[in-house]
């Protein structure tokens, strides 16, 4: 039993050498913030590591889509303002407002 518990010990201080995590990292699910994340690129159809332009242009492509005067709805359209500003909230340039886009 002694033996076993010592095997399990030095895995576990392997594991976390190697990889930087503990082995009972691996079984939670992801962060919340991850998944805001993963909902917000899902819904722009934009890629991890989207530049600031491509989440602009692809948030007025699905503006276009699902704005309430071509036939969306008000939810889609606060669906898509959401994961946009998530998006761009956490690019390093963040310090740029929405409302400098605007600027000509």
């Amino acid at each position: 039993m002694m033996k076993a518990l010592i095997a399990v010990l030095v895995l576990s201080l392997m594991c976390r050498w190697a990889t930087g995590k503990w082995p009972w990292d691996y079984l939670r699910g992801p962060s919340t913030r991850a998944e805001a994340h993963r909902q917000a690129r899902m819904v722009l159809g934009v890629e991890r590591g989207a530049d600031r332009a491509a989440i602009i242009r692809a948030h007025r492509n699905v503006i276009a889509v699902v704005h309430p005067d071509r036939g969306g709805t008000t939810a889609a359209m606060q669906e898509a303002n959401a994961a946009r500003d998530l998006l761009l909230g956490d690019l390093p340039d963040a310090a740029t407002t929405l409302a400098d886009e605007d600027q000509p």
